[in-house]
């Protein structure tokens, strides 16, 4: 099992920043890929951004890209996410993902997540 605790969120105003954090404990060998999602009210989960285990392989939301970064450091077993030019549109609750399975095109980095965290919300005024 791998146990994930994201941070960071709060309420910011449109073109503001943020870093999420998402540390992980307990099993860490199976957080091989690990991703971010968001869920706005009234909405399901989408993706926003993936990551490999050695940070060489990315992938963002076409929503996101440009504006957002992902990074890891596996040292302290904890992943980021940079927010620039924050819109109203961003806010939702972001969710920090993990999987065991490597950077492979199928299943893709989308997708087949094991392990979740609890949120943190993120909120943009305009």
């Amino acid at each position: 099992q791998v146990q994930l605790v994201e941070s960071g969120g709060g309420l910011v105003q449109a073109g503001d920043s943020l870093r999420l954090s998402c540390a992980a404990s307990g099993r860490t060998s199976s957080s091989n890929t690990m991703a971010w999602f968001r869920q706005a009210p009234g909405t399901g989960r989408e993706f926003v951004a993936a990551i490999s285990r050695s940070g060489g392989s990315t992938d963002y939301a076409d929503s996101v890209k440009g504006r957002f970064t992902i990074s890891r450091d596996n040292a302290k077993n904890t992943v980021y996410l940079q927010m620039n030019s924050l819109a109203p549109e961003d806010t939702g609750v972001y969710y920090c993902a993990a999987r065991p399975l490597g950077w492979y095109p199928i299943p893709g980095p989308r997708t087949g997540y094991d392990f979740w965290g609890q949120g943190t919300q993120v909120t943009v005024s305009s």
